[in-house]
């Protein structure tokens, strides 16, 4: 006779109903806390000051007056300001497209002895402060400079220039990053039935990569378009853009109403270029599904097939394009560097000797604005990376209804544009509507905390960004596979969704600590004389006359600039095997 363990009792059917309800409330409370704090955070720092900013320029005497948009639209300087940006924009985005997509094939589809160093130099640009930029490119083209013969100082030549240098990593990692993943033997068995190899290229590799190309000349056009420290050292008043004009009304001419409404048009294109890069993104990502695995579009060099020449005349072109490209992206670097280290007619360490002193219209010497700068960013990118971070994760999800997907899309949008409203509209708008924000008897506009929350909601974009494409290319069959055997949701996220998105965790933190230690618009509203930050001292430096306060300003870029590459190369190690959307 066998003798069998008593089974324990089964709970009772309302106790485990309760047990699954209870479940439940608290999965709803969790994911309606991940959404609400973004939101309320991006409601309080951004909506609100905008709201503020604009409404002021459109309320008179209590009322709402709509006049402005006719009298502004009625100047002719407004229409030139309007067509230099759409000018620059779109000429600078073209050019990068050109350019990129060369690059992309170059550095994403095959493998040579340097690839990871090229890599890293196309991107430094991106990271740059545009503060930096704009000093970098004037001091290769100022008069004695290496092309000073060109007479390109000042000229909408060179702020196109500069725009291309900032957003040629752009494209070259967005388009890069989905030409890696395709399968190479589509275009390859075009190749074995006779077509040319642009007839290949053109009729079955560019329809692929046409979703990423459009999203990151959509986003380049974005940068280019509210580009500030570049166009303001670069172009200065002659040449200025939609965002550099907003400045000029609420700085110089006091115009609230004008700069009101040069922010609303810009935030109205920034809305349309949301949209189209959003499409486009969304076509990206239901095309990754259908790549070859990761270790099938490895860069490799790909074995010649029968027939065909040795060597592909597109390629060889690709090469040589990017090989220019490469040297136009180095030479502003190594002038910079070159041009610090000049003093007079012989070379030196004089301007960053001089950094650690104060003088020339400045309270504090450069180290310290680095030291404040550094704190400050710390700062900021914690904070991001909490905000942006629940950000990405509440994006990931795939609701099966379509209202719950045109609501993640909403709120998508939502949270990118931070990214194209200018910010000047945003720093002054803290500035007005932080005195006694929602009625309260305090003053927040010289709180230490406003400049580091200023710069995390510039930030937050770009960390939702980097951590949503590795999150969403997360296989559902994890989560439930985990929730199967019996892991909690809580648990489920965290072993699933926290390993995973923690490879491009690096890279995120990388990025929000380069665009809050480069923040310049909001910044220098906010930025006591007492505490600047290193990009604010940059361009007071730069109006400040006589070749020492030139050259110390040369210096402290440089600082500014190694501070921040060294930064994200050191996240980017940190980022593991995938990486987000740059």
């Amino acid at each position: 006779m066998t003798l069998t363990a008593p089974r324990a009792p089964a709970p009772p059917a309302p106790r485990r109903g309760r047990t699954v309800r209870r479940a439940r409330a608290r999965g709803l409370v969790g994911w309606g806390l991940a959404v609400a704090l973004p939101v309320a955070f991006l409601a309080v720092f951004f909506v609100w000051p905008v709201a503020v900013m604009v409404g002021t320029g459109f309320v008179a005497d209590g009322r709402l007056d709509l006049t402005g948009f006719a009298e502004v639209f009625s100047r002719p300087r407004t229409w030139r300001i309007v067509g230099l940006t759409l000018a620059q924009a779109g000429l600078a985005t073209a050019v990068s497209v050109l350019l990129g997509v060369p690059g992309a094939y170059v550095l994403h589809r095959h493998a040579f002895r340097g690839r990871a160093a090229v890599r890293a130099l196309v991107t430094v640009p991106f990271v740059l402060p545009t503060v930096v930029v704009g000093v970098a490119f004037r001091s290769l083209l100022v008069e004695g400079g290496p092309l000073g013969f060109l007479h390109l100082d000042g000229t909408f030549a060179a702020i196109v220039a500069a725009l291309v240098f900032f957003n040629y990593a752009v494209v070259v990692r967005g388009v890069g990053g989905l030409w890696e993943r395709l399968d190479p033997r589509a275009e390859q068995a075009a190749r074995a039935l006779g077509a040319s190899p642009w007839r290949a290229f053109r009729t079955v590799t560019l329809p692929a990569l046409t979703p990423a190309i459009a999203s990151s000349a959509s986003l380049a056009f974005l940068f280019c378009a509210t580009s500030f420290g570049t166009v303001l050292v670069l172009g200065g008043m002659r040449y200025g853009t939609v965002e550099t004009e907003i400045w000029v009304q609420t700085t110089q001419f006091l115009d609230l109403r004008a700069a009101s409404v040069l922010s609303v048009v810009q935030l109205v294109v920034v809305a349309g270029v949301l949209v189209v890069a959003g499409r486009a993104r969304s076509r990206r990502e239901r095309a990754l599904p259908l790549a070859v695995p990761d270790d099938a579009v490895r860069p490799l060099r790909l074995r010649r097939a029968p027939g065909l020449p040795e060597r592909d005349p597109l390629a060889v072109v690709a090469a040589a394009v990017t090989a220019v490209a490469v040297l136009l992206v180095a030479l502003p670097l190594v002038n910079l560097v070159v041009r610090s280290l000049r003093v007079g007619d012989r070379w030196g360490l004089d301007h960053y000797v001089a950094l650690g002193t104060a003088g020339d219209g400045v309270l504090v010497t450069v180290w310290q604005a680095a030291a404040t700068s550094l704190r400050t960013a710390v700062d900021a990118t914690l904070l991001a990376l909490v905000v942006g971070g629940l950000v990405a994760l509440v994006l990931s999800r795939r609701p099966r209804r379509p209202a719950g997907r045109r609501a993640l899309a909403g709120l998508d949008a939502f949270f990118m544009l931070p990214l194209g409203v200018s910010a000047v509209t945003v720093g002054f708008g803290f500035l007005v509507a932080m005195h006694e924000p929602f009625g309260l008897p305090v003053d927040l506009r010289s709180s230490p905390l406003l400049v580091p929350v200023a710069q995390a909601v510039v930030a937050v974009p770009l960390v939702v960004r980097t951590v949503l494409p590795v999150l969403r290319a997360i296989d559902p069959r994890l989560r439930e596979a985990a929730a199967t055997l019996g892991a909690a949701p809580g648990r489920v996220l965290r072993t699933v969704d926290g390993a995973i998105g923690a490879r491009a965790v690096g890279l995120a933190l990388g990025f929000a600590f380069a665009a809050s230690l480069g923040e310049f618009g909001a910044t220098s509203f906010l930025a006591r004389p007492q505490n600047p930050t290193l990009p604010v001292v940059i361009f007071r430096l730069i109006g400040r006359p006589g070749p020492e306060a030139y050259g110390r300003a040369l210096a402290a870029s440089v600082v500014l600039a190694l501070m921040t590459a060294v930064v994200v190369a050191l996240c980017e190690r940190l980022r593991g095997t995938t990486g987000g959307e740059w």
